[in-house]
């Protein structure tokens, strides 16, 4: 397993890939844990990724200038 972390700074959102990355029509449910939390599963249920929305206030300083940007 290989995961990722990107971070959008326009639109202040990190996203962290459970694999390396997730194909288009990959994520089949799509759950909000909170207004900042947002969790991706593929069809067997599986964890693909979740989205970090207002990184910059909810996240580590840190970690969001070690993320890979896009």
């Amino acid at each position: 397993m290989n995961m990722k972390f990107e971070y959008d700074k326009e639109v202040d959102a990190a996203y962290i890939y459970i694999e390396d990355s997730i194909k288009d029509g990959e994520v089949k449910k799509t759950i909000e844990l909170n207004d900042n939390i947002i969790l991706d599963f593929d069809e067997k249920q599986k964890l693909v990724g979740i989205e970090i929305l207002d990184a910059s206030k909810v996240m580590n300083k840190k970690a969001i200038l070690e993320a890979q940007t896009v």
